[in-house]
């Protein structure tokens, strides 16, 4: 995943092999595909606009790949029927695209891309013409196909929740490189720069000066949080580094008074609240600081509103060291 621009369906079409790299090698299963033409690797592609023919029947849209493979009719007619019985579409074999809904052309798609029984299956933002609700249950369909088939998938998206709900794991690109790849949790807890921390979730950051470095244990000087001592597996920070310490919003606790239950408790005033059906993100001023620290909470914000006074409890276990390079 990454911003429009950033690369990812160009790496996509890489893979596929309708793209040559400038540099390096692509290997699947351990083979250098690198030189070898799209129609002789071990990959199908799915695309956002799905690209089904309206004048032949949906049978004949899924075999249309396996028709250079020489297959006898009975092994063409149940490598089809086992695609459609993969994405729950069997007796739709007569019907033609127009006869479909949209969810059911991204089945016939992925129909059409699986009866080759490719080893990485390729998916440039499938998901992106469908409508939320329709979105969501395609993922959540696509996710147990993909458990009970087995294969590789690659899927291309902007989209962050998709991302995090889909996959085992999540390379996030920025300007042609990748920059991360960890599993979803990993990666929303433990950002390895600025951008992957700005761009996966809502994020605060403050800028820091390490004061002093003991171990796995980072002496820092929060700016108006004050001096404290966070735990870090980064071993390349140094004394009197400039840095920034992350805290998402879901582990600011919001109170009218000071319940002093938490390491760091500060003092704010409410300028804006926005809310998000089960969630509300209030928007804190803290004297000192550019800019408003983000609270997201379920809660009902009893007795806090606009232009409000509140405290802010933090705890260190919640605060994410960052270099700034």
């Amino acid at each position: 995943m990454g911003p429009s621009g950033c690369g990812k369906t160009t790496l996509l079409r890489i893979l596929a092999g309708f793209e040559y790299p400038s540099s390096g090698s692509v290997f699947i299963d351990n083979l250098d595909v690198t030189d070898i033409t799209p129609n002789l690797r071990p990959t199908n592609m799915v695309f956002q606009n799905y690209a089904i023919f309206p004048h032949i029947n949906v049978k004949r849209n899924i075999e249309f790949g396996l028709r250079k493979e020489k297959l006898s009719k009975d092994e063409l007619d149940k490598r089809v029927q086992d695609a459609l019985k993969m994405v729950q579409l069997e007796g739709y074999e007569d019907r033609y695209s127009n006869q479909l809904s949209g969810g059911q052309r991204q089945r016939i798609a992925l129909a059409r891309a699986l009866v080759k029984q490719p080893k990485v299956l390729l998916l440039d933002e499938p998901l992106g013409a469908l409508d939320k609700k329709l979105r969501e249950e395609m993922q959540l369909e696509l996710r147990n196909l993909q458990r009970s088939i087995g294969i590789t998938f690659i899927f291309v998206t902007h989209d962050q929740e998709e991302a995090m709900t889909m996959s085992d794991r999540v390379a996030v690109m920025n300007k042609g490189k990748i920059l991360q790849i960890s599993p979803p949790r990993d990666l929303y807890d433990n950002p390895k720069n600025l951008f992957v921390g700005d761009f996966i979730g809502q994020i605060n950051f403050l800028d820091t000066q390490i004061v002093k470095i003991e171990g796995n244990n980072a002496k820092v000087l929060i700016n108006k949080l004050g001096e404290h001592e966070i735990m870090t597996s980064n071993n390349n920070l140094s004394q009197n580094e400039s840095i920034v310490c992350a805290i998402r919003p879901e582990t600011i606790i919001i109170s009218k008074t000071n319940e002093k239950n938490s390491d760091i408790c500060i003092k704010g005033s409410i300028v804006n609240t926005s809310f998000y059906g089960n969630m509300t993100y209030v928007y804190v001023k803290i004297e000192g600081l550019s800019k408003p620290i983000m609270v997201s909470t379920s809660d009902v914000l009893e007795g806090l509103s606009h232009n409000s006074d509140c405290y802010l409890n933090i705890n260190l276990k919640d605060i994410r060291i960052i270099q700034k390079n």
